[in-house]
């Protein structure tokens, strides 16, 4: 009766963790239902997408690269964190590019949009501050 009662538990506990992956996995591929128009700024995760007003959406990717300093370290240099994003114009084809918090490219112009890397938090999967702006003309 014990040896049973173990199986039941510890199968109950197997489907709890499954459950929990689960739900942690779709947590880090949600979406955003945001619409961003120029001059504001939004925060994105990773899996996370954003409307640029009529023109598009912008999808934050993932960290490629983090070499910044510690917070609480002392360094020589703060280091570079590299992002990837995919631009999914409402016309034309999708654009992949990285922005970078230490080194350019820092911002990357997207139609008559320009999308620049605010802030980027610290973590695996942290999250993105960018800022629209209207891409100056030349």
């Amino acid at each position: 009766m014990l040896r049973s009662a173990t199986k039941t538990f510890l199968a109950c506990c197997a489907s709890m963790a499954l459950v929990a992956c689960t739900m942690v996995s779709a947590g880090t591929a949600s979406t955003s239902n945001a619409v961003v128009n120029d001059g504001d700024e939004t925060t994105l995760r990773p899996g996370e997408q954003a409307a640029l007003s009529d023109l598009g959406t912008l999808r934050y990717q993932r960290l490629v690269n983090d070499s910044r300093c510690a917070p609480d370290v002392q360094c020589i240099w703060a280091g570079d964190a590299e992002v990837a994003f995919e631009w999914l114009p409402a016309h034309g084809a999708k654009q992949s590019f990285s922005l970078h918090t230490g080194v350019e490219p820092r911002s990357q112009n997207l139609g008559a949009r320009r999308l620049t890397l605010v802030s980027l938090a610290r973590g695996a999967a942290p999250a993105a501050t960018v800022r629209v702006d209207p891409a100056a003309t030349p």
